[in-house]
């Protein structure tokens, strides 16, 4: 008797853990309609992995899909703890990444392309771009010499609608998430800290190597604080 009360409590508890990161994923689906539903759970499927392999939980995540052009909102900041989207924005990607659709993409310092990958939020600075964000990049290969290139997030004139509709793309960065200056410090409060930031674009070499995007662990990523 005793061992089927266990088996039948030990089964509940994992199906509840269970059903609690899908409707995490549904819940972040459905908060970020405009969003690719696939690009969504990429970022949580990795920013889980990261928490599942010793990295502390994150209460925010930032997806930036890089498959879209500038001129559309690419940028979605969301709250795991309360199942929220907080932010929708533009985002710019590096001079030489692309024009309004970024198609090249470096890890190499100079090369002022844009990086793909799983992010972790540092520190903030004011430096030649005003209020900024550090981030340390954890996929080897692809984006961890982040650091070494000074790819931070911060705000820029460049980046707005205006700008978009007379030149059919957004300004363009060293390399950078740059985003608009008017919601740039709110959305730099929101990730800093280490939270995760998530860049994605279609490389198929990235989606097969990366040990973020081939890992089953079903750890949720929310905080429980």
């Amino acid at each position: 008797m005793f061992r089927k009360t266990l088996f039948a409590l030990t089964f509940s508890a994992g199906t509840a853990l269970s059903a609690h990161a899908m409707s995490l994923a549904d819940s972040l689906v459905k908060a970020a309609p405009a969003a690719d539903p696939k690009v969504i759970r990429l970022a949580l499927d990795a920013a889980q992995c990261a928490t599942a392999h010793g990295m502390s939980p994150s209460s925010r995540l930032a997806v930036i899909d890089y498959s879209r052009p500038s001129t559309e909102p690419r940028l979605w900041v969301f709250d795991l703890q309360r199942r929220a989207l907080l932010n929708q924005e533009l985002v710019a990607h590096g001079r030489n990444t692309g024009d309004n659709y970024a198609q090249h993409f470096s890890n190499t310092p100079g090369s002022l392309q844009s990086s793909i990958g799983l992010f972790r939020t540092l520190d903030t600075y004011n430096g030649n771009n005003g209020y900024s964000l550090r981030m340390e990049g954890l996929d080897a290969g692809f984006n961890d010499l982040a650091q070494e290139r000074a790819i931070v997030m911060h705000g820029a004139p460049y980046v707005n609608a205006k700008l978009s509709k007379a030149n059919a793309r957004i300004g363009r960065s060293w390399g950078c998430p740059a985003v608009r200056m008017g919601v740039a410090h709110q959305i730099i409060d929101a990730l800093k800290g280490g939270q995760f930031v998530f860049s994605y674009y279609p490389d198929q070499k990235w989606l097969s190597s990366s040990r973020f995007l081939n890992c089953k662990a079903n750890t949720t990523v929310a905080s429980a604080n």
